[in-house]
């Protein structure tokens, strides 16, 4: 868990946590709409993280193997970017994964 501190009158020498921080900003609607909007990007940077971890392979190695460069990919898993498709399929092969999409009811 990341944390720090804050100097304040309120919170003086508190811990206070990103989950702290996170459950603060979901109160904003506009803050909860854009972060319920970010979800997708957030679960496919994620898996790309975990696989390309899994393997124990870095980024370049994964660019290497998608035949992309290593920014690619940095942006990417910092949800910078908005990949297509077809590149969507050659990072899932260069992970010797399957991309799988779904589309499930609401």
């Amino acid at each position: 868990m990341i944390s720090y501190m804050i100097s304040s009158s309120l919170m003086r020498n508190k811990l206070y946590t990103l989950e702290d921080d996170l459950k603060k900003r979901l109160k904003d609607s506009e803050f909860r709409r854009l972060w319920k909007e970010s979800e997708i990007e957030y679960q496919l940077a994620r898996k790309l993280i975990d696989n390309r971890l899994r393997q124990r392979i870095s980024q370049r190695e994964l660019a290497k193997r998608a035949k992309t460069t290593q920014a690619v990919i940095s942006r990417v898993e910092s949800m910078s970017s908005n990949p297509s498709l077809n590149f969507l399929k050659r990072l899932a092969e260069a992970l010797d994964s399957r991309l799988e999409i779904r589309l499930v009811p609401k």
